[in-house]
């Protein structure tokens, strides 16, 4: 028989229970830090387990209510979020097949990519869409004030819920780095949010932060390039005749979603609350709108159904950041124009968050958290910042000569550093690769938002798993698969982790691996080097055997023909040429290794 506990006896028991200080906490933390030979005191604990972000704020292990910010919250969307579909065939009939299979499959606004489908392509594709209950966004690029025209005249006399005519100049030179056009197209967007005025609700602006997101930059940075384009949007609107508040009604803004889901939510919560002090200098109602797209920068070729997981949880931090609408993008845009099974789980995915996990249920859910609330402020910090900086250089379209670009890069090459050294880990790329996976095809286009616009004057576009990917091509395309020979040292319990270390940061780069099994023999372990015909072999043990055999064994892999000798771990032992560790560079190591096999690159 259960009996059941009352509240009283529940807090009876906790009373049994010392205190939780922080001081406490530090002491235990130092003691399980120093099992692994950090030498620091409890006083150091809290500095030695922290992170930093590329914008430099400060994630902390342990938060109080001390880290509580006295800016108040800004709650966002409530209920379920807008269910936004990206579309970019080229081929009308498909898009309008593609559009209906979304719609009856929940989804409730539609994007359309017009640089690939074509501004004329518009009716047809739109065809059979009841266009007064969904909402129509729209991304033509250079050919925004034509599609505009063309859709406006497709809703003439219709009241339509919402939408977005997609006019946005800066984000536009900020891709194809014509920054010289910026001035005119500002007055487009102008006209065209004029003309929006006569369907309420409809939009004429987007603030697009993807290319400074696809372009390596961090969370505030993409932020900060966010508000100034707005603000310079504000300006532009206001003088050609707008009110404050209509100006503000005019403009939505799109960001990125990643696998990071704190850094997200922060990003999202942030931006709602720099908007408002924007809003409030200039006197005007504060709310932001927001779509959020999951990111482009985050997907990978390789592993491809990773990318279900990633986008799966870029969705669910977008919903608790307060997306108003959000953009889940299929798993293989990365390879092409998705197929139908791909664009289902899409759809499918917010049709779990929202129905099944519940997650638009409850408003701003992570609110109130000390740990949220604290990236939350210092994120937005950061961003303002930034905003600042670019407002002194001129505004953003100033800003985009060079303060943009170079900071960006600053950015990005340090992204790159992190990913090459796998502090940034890649599941199925970088860490956990499958070299036998069968690659997927898809047909050539437009598969990820935003790319296809890019030009050769803007910001790059990157994936962060490019540089590991085309490696794994090149190790692909050899008659003869590269091969490094594992001389694994003692029994089994003592090689195994560091074998199947070495194994995996080898296959990152598609290499194979060979092991000469358990010995200590340096005569048998260079017997089965000489049969597996590889010049590359890493010696892969413990320490205290290293110490007692990796000398002899690399000194008799050299005699057998060896080019190169790792060791698999740290030290210096005669014979081995270098190492393979936590935090090395694997690029560097793929790349040296294919030189040593003669693999062209």
């Amino acid at each position: 028989m259960t009996v059941p506990l009352e509240l009283g006896e529940l807090t009876g028991l906790a009373a049994e229970f010392p205190q939780a200080t922080r001081e406490r906490w530090r002491e235990l933390a130092a003691e399980v830090l120093r099992k692994s030979g950090w030498q620091g005191s409890a006083d150091d604990v809290e500095q030695a387990l922290s992170t930093t972000t590329y914008d430099g704020v400060t994630v902390a292990p342990l938060h109080d209510a001390s880290d509580l910010p006295r800016a108040p919250r800004i709650v966002g969307r409530t209920g379920a979020w807008d269910v936004r579909q990206r579309h970019a065939d080229p081929d009308p009939a498909a898009t309008r097949a593609a559009i209906q299979a979304d719609l009856e499959g929940g989804v409730t606004s539609i994007w359309l990519d017009l640089a690939a489908i074509g501004a004329a392509a518009l009716p047809d594709v739109l065809d059979g869409v009841d266009l007064e209950r969904f909402p129509v966004v729209l991304d033509a690029g250079e050919h925004t004030a034509e599609a505009a025209e063309t859709f406006l005249r497709l809703v003439a006399g219709r009241r339509i819920p919402g939408g977005n005519l997609g006019a946005d100049p800066i984000g536009l030179a900020a891709r194809t780095g014509q920054r010289d056009a910026i001035p005119a197209r500002l007055a487009e967007a102008a006209e065209l949010a004029s003309r929006s005025a006569g369907h309420p609700g409809l939009r004429a602006i987007t603030v697009d932060a993807l290319p400074y997101h696809d372009a390596g930059g961090s969370d505030a940075e993409e932020l900060g390039c966010s508000i100034a384009t707005g603000v310079a949007y504000l300006r532009a609107l206001t003088e050609a005749g707008l009110t404050v508040e209509q100006a503000l009604g005019q403009l939505e803004f799109r960001y990125a979603a990643t696998a990071d889901q704190f850094l997200t939510i922060a990003k999202l919560r942030a931006a709602r609350r720099l908007w408002a002090r924007v809003a409030e200098v200039v006197g005007g109602p504060g709310t932001q709108v927001q779509h959020a797209v999951t990111s482009s920068a985050m997907m990978s070729v390789r592993d491809p159904w990773v990318n279900m997981l990633r986008t799966t949880v870029a969705c669910f931090a977008a919903g608790v950041g307060g997306a108003d609408a959000v953009t889940v993008q299929p798993f293989d845009a990365c390879l092409g124009l998705p197929d139908e099974f791909s664009r289902r789980i899409a759809r499918n995915t917010h049709a779990l968050l929202v129905e099944e996990a519940g997650v638009a249920r409850v408003a701003d859910p992570a609110g109130g958290s000390w740990y949220a609330e604290r990236l939350t402020a210092d994120l937005a910090a950061a961003a303002w910042r930034w905003f600042q900086e670019i407002e002194r250089a001129g505004g953003m379209a100033a800003a985009l000569e060079s303060l943009v670009p170079e900071r960006l890069a600053a950015t990005r090459a340090a992204r790159a550093a992190n990913i090459a050294h796998r502090r940034d880990p890649l599941t199925g790329v970088s860490e956990f690769p499958d070299r036998t996976e069968r690659p997927l095809s898809r047909r050539p286009g437009a598969g990820l938002a935003g790319r296809a616009v890019a030009g050769p004057g803007g910001l790059p576009v990157i994936r962060y798993a490019e540089e590991f990917e085309a490696l794994r091509d090149i190790a692909d395309a050899q008659e003869r698969r590269p091969t490094v020979f594992l001389a694994t040292i003692g029994p089994i319990a003592a090689h195994t982790a560091r074998a199947t270390f070495a194994a995996n940061l080898f296959a990152a780069g598609g290499i194979e691996t060979v092991t000469s099994g358990p010995a200590t023999d340096p005569a048998a372990i260079a017997a089965a080097f000489r049969d597996a015909g590889t010049p590359v072999a890493c010696l892969c043990s413990s320490d205290a055997l290293y110490a007692e055999h990796a000398a002899a064994v690399a000194t008799a892999l050299k005699e057998a023909g060896a080019r190169r000798v790792w060791l698999a771990g740290k030290g210096e032992y005669e014979g081995v040429d270098a190492n393979l560790y936590a935090g090395c560079d694997a690029l560097d190591v793929i790349r040296t290794t294919f030189d040593d096999l003669g693999v062209a690159r």
